[in-house]
Protein backbone atom coordinates (compact mmCIF):
# COMPACT_ATOMS: atom_id res chain seq x y z
CA UNK A 1 0.00 0.00 0.00
CA UNK A 2 3.09 2.42 1.25
CA UNK A 3 4.39 1.85 -2.40
CA UNK A 4 1.31 2.08 -4.77
CA UNK A 5 0.71 5.72 -2.49
CA UNK A 6 4.23 6.89 -3.26
CA UNK A 7 4.04 5.36 -6.63
CA UNK A 8 0.75 7.21 -7.65
CA UNK A 9 1.61 10.41 -6.34
CA UNK A 10 4.92 10.86 -7.98
CA UNK A 11 3.31 9.45 -11.47
CA UNK A 12 0.81 12.44 -11.22
CA UNK A 13 3.63 14.84 -10.40
CA UNK A 14 5.84 13.40 -13.12
CA UNK A 15 2.61 13.95 -15.74
CA UNK A 16 2.01 17.51 -14.65
CA UNK A 17 5.49 18.91 -14.95
CA UNK A 18 5.60 17.28 -18.26
CA UNK A 19 2.30 19.00 -19.19
CA UNK A 20 2.73 22.35 -17.58
CA UNK A 21 6.52 22.02 -18.37
CA UNK A 22 6.49 21.61 -21.85
CA UNK A 23 3.18 22.40 -23.26
CA UNK A 24 2.30 25.71 -21.49
CA UNK A 25 5.79 27.04 -20.50
CA UNK A 26 7.33 25.80 -24.42
CA UNK A 27 10.44 25.05 -22.36
CA UNK A 28 12.85 22.78 -24.41
CA UNK A 29 12.69 18.89 -23.85
CA UNK A 30 15.56 18.22 -21.75
CA UNK A 31 14.64 20.86 -19.16
CA UNK A 32 10.98 19.71 -19.07
CA UNK A 33 11.94 15.91 -18.54
CA UNK A 34 14.71 17.10 -16.15
CA UNK A 35 12.24 18.81 -13.96
CA UNK A 36 10.00 16.59 -14.12
CA UNK A 37 12.50 13.87 -12.99
CA UNK A 38 13.40 16.01 -10.11
CA UNK A 39 9.78 16.66 -9.30
CA UNK A 40 9.05 13.14 -9.57
CA UNK A 41 11.63 11.53 -6.90
CA UNK A 42 10.63 14.82 -4.61
CA UNK A 43 6.97 13.08 -4.84
CA UNK A 44 8.24 10.02 -4.30
CA UNK A 45 9.61 10.32 -1.02
CA UNK A 46 6.89 12.54 0.03
CA UNK A 47 4.47 9.60 -1.02
CA UNK A 48 6.19 7.07 0.80
CA UNK A 49 5.85 9.53 3.76
CA UNK A 50 2.10 9.80 3.63
CA UNK A 51 1.69 6.10 2.88
CA UNK A 52 3.57 5.35 5.55
CA UNK A 53 1.53 7.80 7.76
CA UNK A 54 -1.97 6.38 6.03
CA UNK A 55 -0.75 2.58 6.76
CA UNK A 56 -0.05 3.45 10.55
CA UNK A 57 -3.11 5.29 10.86
CA UNK A 58 -5.41 2.05 9.26
CA UNK A 59 -3.55 -0.39 11.30
CA UNK A 60 -4.26 1.40 14.86
CA UNK A 61 -7.71 2.09 13.35
CA UNK A 62 -8.16 -1.83 12.74
CA UNK A 63 -6.76 -2.40 16.20
CA UNK A 64 -8.67 -0.24 18.17
CA UNK A 65 -12.30 -1.31 16.69
CA UNK A 66 -11.14 -4.63 17.36
CA UNK A 67 -10.36 -4.10 21.00
CA UNK A 68 -13.84 -2.35 21.13
CA UNK A 69 -15.50 -5.35 19.55
CA UNK A 70 -13.95 -7.86 22.15
CA UNK A 71 -14.93 -5.93 25.15
CA UNK A 72 -18.33 -4.95 24.19
CA UNK A 73 -19.15 -8.90 22.55
CA UNK A 74 -21.16 -10.93 25.63
CA UNK A 75 -20.89 -14.71 25.04
CA UNK A 76 -23.88 -16.41 23.55
CA UNK A 77 -27.43 -17.22 25.00
CA UNK A 78 -30.26 -19.51 24.14
CA UNK A 79 -32.01 -16.01 23.09
CA UNK A 80 -29.90 -14.99 20.68
CA UNK A 81 -31.60 -13.95 17.39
Amino acid sequence: MVKRIAGVMSLIAFAVCLVAGGIEAGNPFSTTVLRALAAMGGTMVIGLLVGAMAKAMIEENLKFEQEKLKKSSAPPGANDR
